[in-house]
């Protein structure tokens, strides 16, 4: 038996959990017509035979028709769930791993235009700040209905093998009940306590009628929602006790904050650059006070933090969910005393912030995640072993080489700077996106481990590739910053890039022109704000920096706004000119002919990149493939074909910003779909 406290069993009501560590409640969004399909199966069931004792499913399956499916839920009131959840539970536990699903209705955490176009209902007509639906005041046969809805999904989820439900409170409809500042009811369900926790109570009942004394039944809940106007610390340990003394709670799950806009979200689940594990302390605290089995997650990224938090008694079960997105496999490398093979989660939080722009779930650097059907987490080795050559050492380059090395190939990799990284090695030189090198330095520990040699400080043209007699040349260059955006005055412009590098200083009066949207627009905004600069950020967008997204937009409004920083969007910079020791920013827009100007002593572009192709051109004549890429091939996952030029003397590809730009996530996946059929 190993004396690891995240190894060691945990008896939960009558299930027994093999392990401490679990994958808390959250939808990835890829449910299929609201079922749980082959695609949601297989990314649960590959974290199942990895060893994680306990998965819980959607985040949050959604009880009643009137709990429009904001996240692409799973639809749990509908009959024809419970053989998809079957076929989930099977799955997981052929392998030892216990099921769950979160219930919930969302009340104002959702839309009116999703689902079956229904009002959102709750305990307020007020909007939420982050969907922006004014909801209906709920009625009592709302109620009586909803009450009822959740004891039907409950039971549909106990005839589909789940071992147990966990009830959502927190931001949706039952803590809208419970919060102060949601809740203005008159009558039976506001008020005192007893009076706004009256409605949860009606449910808990309801579904113990349903389902039994022997199903488990959790609640994950805030027990300090961090408002002026909610819930205090104070009361939410005494709705822990009052949920206790029902004697039909089985465990708890312990949130902090509130999740109503961009910036409490974000608190909840920090992202990177923000302090790790931040509310623990305080889970332990409720699991002191209270004494039920108590469950927490909250960027717990790493195995240190989770075995603390166990070995201190602080959790019952510790959750490591954005962890388990960048690896499925933590618990088999713990169990196989390979802590250091586990791919980092670099906290980017492109997985949730995508799911809040309507998409779904995808790991910055796991392109296998969510893709289980199709990409492999273990990389198969090669029957026959060739010589490849990868030409550039950013995150494409660094995949490939990574994926052909696990192949059992010979890898060499050219790469012109000093180190490995390329535009991530530029994005860390933010302090508060530093954990992002994890996303390279991982790879390179991964290609020393199986002998992969680097070239350095070597700009590789093609006479230095043909020289190395490869099978494969995999040409991940990356780009450069293309700043030629204006119709004159290019050549008073800097670029992103520039600054970022501290290649440029910052001016005193800097207008930072960004259509591209992305990190390097707010980053470079964020150095010359810090340095004491006015600032302003333009796009003709109608909001800036999409790319960037709700959850990490946070820490740099936290250091933009409180400096010299103008906004202006739906305005395009179209020419610049000298001034004397100014430059005259001529601005336009594409909404009319109106133009006007005005000076800045700095104009810095951010306008992606231009692909720096210049080899893989010179290569491409010589390649068996003349450079195609069968795309019907890549999308399905076979090999590529060769046939083009059978004077050809190897098979040559480009992935990444060497082609198109992209972001880290694609590069990343250009490189796994290609090099793993090699």
């Amino acid at each position: 038996m190993s004396k690891d406290p995240l190894l060691q069993p945990y008896r939960l009501k009558s299930l027994t959990l093999k392990n401490r560590i679990m994958i808390t409640s959250h939808e990835p969004a890829y449910p299929e017509d609201g079922m749980p399909k082959d695609r949601y199966r297989a990314y649960h069931e590959v974290r199942a035979r990895a060893g994680v004792a306990l998965t819980m499913t959607a985040g949050s399956a959604a009880v009643s028709r009137s709990s429009p499916p904001a996240f692409n839920n799973i639809l749990a009131y509908k009959d024809e769930v419970v053989p998809w959840i079957r076929r989930l539970t099977d799955a997981c536990h052929e392998h030892g791993c216990a099921v769950m699903i979160q219930l919930t209705h969302l009340g104002r955490r959702t839309t009116w235009n999703k689902g079956d176009w229904l009002p959102s209902v709750s305990t307020t007509h007020a909007q939420e700040p982050a969907h922006r639906a004014f909801p209906k005041k709920v009625e009592d046969w709302d109620i009586a209905r909803i009450v009822q809805d959740y004891a039907d999904a409950a039971e549909r989820m106990k005839a589909g093998g789940m071992d147990g439900i966990e009830l959502e409170a927190y931001g949706h409809l039952m803590d809208q009940f419970w919060s102060p500042a949601v809740n203005s009811l008159d009558g039976p369900y506001n008020g005192s306590l007893e009076n706004r926790m009256r409605f949860s109570l009606e449910v808990i009942d309801a579904v113990r009628k349903r389902v039994g004394d022997d199903f488990i039944v959790g609640i994950r809940f805030s027990a300090d929602e961090k408002l002026d106007v909610g819930i205090t610390p104070e009361e939410g340990l005494e709705i822990a006790r009052r949920l206790k003394a029902t004697g039909q709670i089985d465990f708890l799950n312990v949130i902090r904050g509130h999740i109503d806009t961009d910036a409490g979200l974000t608190d909840v689940i920090p992202v990177q650059g923000m302090r790790n594990a931040p509310h623990l302390d305080f889970a332990g605290t409720i699991r002191r006070e209270i004494g039920l089995p108590t469950f927490h997650a909250a960027k717990i990224p790493d195995v240190a933090t989770a075995r603390h938090a166990i070995a201190e008694g602080l959790l019952d079960m510790v959750g490591m969910t954005r962890a388990h997105m960048a690896d499925p496999l933590i618990v088999k490398k713990i169990s196989e005393k390979r802590e250091g093979d586990i791919r980092p989660c670099v906290g980017a939080t492109y997985c949730l912030d995508r799911i809040y722009q309507g998409g779904e779930a995808l790991c910055i650097h796991n392109a296998a995640t969510g893709r289980e059907l199709t990409m492999p987490h273990e990389i198969p080795e090669a029957k026959v072993k060739k010589k490849v050559v990868v030409v550039g050492a950013g995150p494409a380059g660094m995949e490939a080489a990574r994926v052909a090395s696990e192949r059992g190939h010979q890898v060499t990799v050219f790469e012109a700077a000093p180190d490995a990284g390329g535009q991530i090695r530029l994005t860390a030189q933010s302090e508060r996106r530093r954990e992002m090198i994890s996303i390279i330095g991982w790879r390179l520990e991964q290609c020393a481990a199986r002998g992969v040699r680097f070239r350095f400080n070597s700009y590789a043209e093609a006479e230095d590739v043909t020289a190395e007699t490869p099978d494969a040349v995999i040409v991940a260059t990356g780009g450069l910053p293309h700043t030629e955006v204006l119709r004159e005055g290019n050549d008073l412009t800097v670029s992103a890039w520039d600054l970022i590098a501290g290649d440029v200083r910052p001016g005193k009066r800097v207008l930072v022109y960004d259509d591209a949207g992305d990190h390097a627009g707010l980053q470079a905004a964020e150095i010359a704000a810090k340095s004491g600069a006015h600032v302003e950020i333009m796009t003709p967008d109608r909001s800036f920096a999409p790319e960037v997204m709700g959850m990490n937009l946070v820490p740099y409004m936290r250091s933009l706004q409180g400096r010299d920083v103008r906004f202006t969007v739906t305005y395009r910079l179209m020419a610049a000119r000298r001034s004397g020791n100014m430059i005259t920013a001529v601005i336009g827009t594409d909404y009319s002919d109106h133009l006007e100007e005005r000076d800045f002593d700095q104009i810095v572009i951010n306008h992606g990149t231009v692909p720096l192709d210049e080899l893989y051109f010179d290569l491409k004549p010589k390649s068996k493939n003349l450079g195609a890429v069968d795309q019907e091939a890549l999308i399905f996952g076979r090999e590529q074909p060769l046939s083009a030029n059978p004077e050809g003397d190897f098979a040559l590809f480009r992935i990444g910003d060497a082609v198109s730009a992209r972001n880290t996530h694609a590069a990343i996946y250009d490189a796994l779909r290609l090099v793993k059929n090699i």
